[in-house]
């Protein structure tokens, strides 16, 4: 299993919780540190049967200030996700070819 983790997200924590509780130990990504490629986000995308559009944070400021009101294409949102990380939701839980977003943590057990 790999997680998309941010260690500063409660949420993401919890979900990496979730996993170690029931004797998992992921690969961890930390994809604001190792940004995703489009290609990668396009995998995980189709792993989690979601358009880009789906996975967007639109309550970070990086949003509200560059792409709030804008009707982009599919890869320019993720062009944006990897330009800037911050938009990409989380934790995003892989396993095998299947993924969950981790809101809530519980999703998480869909994988196990």
């Amino acid at each position: 299993m790999k997680i998309y983790h941010n260690p500063r997200c409660s949420k993401s924590r919890q979900t990496l919780k979730i996993l170690t509780d029931n004797g998992i130990e992921p690969e961890i990504l930390e994809y604001l540190i190792d940004v995703p490629t489009i290609e990668e986000l396009k995998t995980v995308l189709k792993k989690l049967g979601l358009a880009p559009i789906q996975i967007l944070r639109k309550g970070e400021g990086v949003f509200k200030e560059k792409y709030k009101g804008q009707d982009l294409s599919d890869d320019q949102w993720l062009a944006a996700m990897v330009e800037n990380p911050k938009l990409i939701e989380r934790p995003i839980v892989i396993n095998g070819n299947k993924a969950v977003l981790g809101r809530p943590p519980e999703n998480v057990l869909e994988l196990i």
